[in-house]
């Protein structure tokens, strides 16, 4: 088989046919990009509704301790906008990379943030929000602890430590 393409001219009806009907499944990704979207502007919502919840319902004035039950509330919020954002960059992407470019998004120089040219840095973007959230989970577990012990508080010092050293790495890679 050689490496050329051939022209319409030059396939069977039968391969005319079934090239097209091939390319033309990669359409089956706007179902990815439509719920990726969605659930994206779910997260958003359900992310929204947490910071609205934790400061009508815990306020510093509230009840003893609610400073640290606020904080932690709306940190599990910010967990909430970080997936979303994921999510958001994983349907521009695939639907940039499948379908069509975002010809909007050109016009607009912020759009350019979504700019997705290749499958390797989708996953590049996506592994970076990753890790922010990764980060922000687990500092939301950081304040639920009580340390007992400074075993404990070295402990926690050395994952401190150990999440520095990860991001400095990613970045440094980039």
């Amino acid at each position: 088989m050689s490496g050329k393409i051939k022209k319409s001219s030059e396939q069977s009806f039968i391969e005319r046919v079934f090239e097209s009907s091939l390319w033309s499944s990669r359409y089956i990704i706007i179902c990815g990009v439509v719920f990726s979207v969605l659930s994206s502007i779910t997260l958003f919502l359900i992310g929204s509704f947490e910071i609205i919840n934790a400061i009508l319902y815990h306020t510093p004035l509230s009840y003893e301790n609610s400073h640290k039950i606020l904080l932690v509330k709306i940190i599990g919020a910010v967990d909430f906008y970080l997936i979303g954002v994921v999510l958001m960059i994983f349907g521009f992407g695939i639907y940039e990379l499948f379908i069509s470019k975002i010809d909007i998004a050109r016009d607009n120089e912020e759009g350019i943030i979504l700019e997705i040219e290749s499958l390797d840095e989708l996953k590049e973007k996506i592994m970076k929000v990753i890790i922010m959230v990764l980060i922000v989970s687990f500092f939301e577990k950081v304040l639920k602890m009580d340390y007992q012990t400074p075993v404990e508080m070295m402990y926690f010092a050395l994952s401190i430590l150990a999440l520095s050293l990860g991001v400095y790495l990613v970045r440094k890679k980039t």
